[in-house]
């Protein structure tokens, strides 16, 4: 595998070749890197992060519920689940009068199960993540 270096950075000195183009491999296209940055955006927020880690454990789930799971006000809820929503995180499936949230298939929802499963273990040995 032989990557080029642009040629803005033609003049950067390189000590191991092989791993300049690994890492020139990972980093994809610049858009590709925006896009990943957004879903990390979207887990940065503490609500956020706490409502989806909700979600993603009890499947779908209400505003009311997730406010008492939380102990989040249920406007705060309602707010967050708003904006996971605009942003195609989380969709919503009717119940009779109720409206539950779940996670969309999403990048967000990969990144989240993989932080669940490297979470668990510590959890159920007692020790912190």
């Amino acid at each position: 595998m032989v990557h080029l270096l642009p040629a803005v950075r033609a003049g950067h000195r390189v000590i191991d070749a092989e791993r300049v183009c690994r890492a020139i491999a990972a980093l994809g296209d610049p858009g590709s890197v925006r896009a990943r940055a957004g879903h990390f955006a979207l887990l940065a927020d503490p609500t956020r992060l706490t409502l989806l880690t909700c979600i993603q454990a009890a499947g779908p789930i209400s505003v009311s519920d997730l406010a008492a799971a939380t102990g989040i006000h249920d406007t705060t809820v309602s707010q967050a689940l708003r904006h996971l929503r605009a942003t195609r995180v989380v969709i919503t499936q009717r119940d009779g009068r109720v409206i539950r949230y779940l996670l969309a298939d999403h990048p967000v929802s990969a990144i989240l199960a993989q932080q669940q499963a490297t979470h668990e273990p510590h959890a159920r040995l007692g020790f912190p993540s």
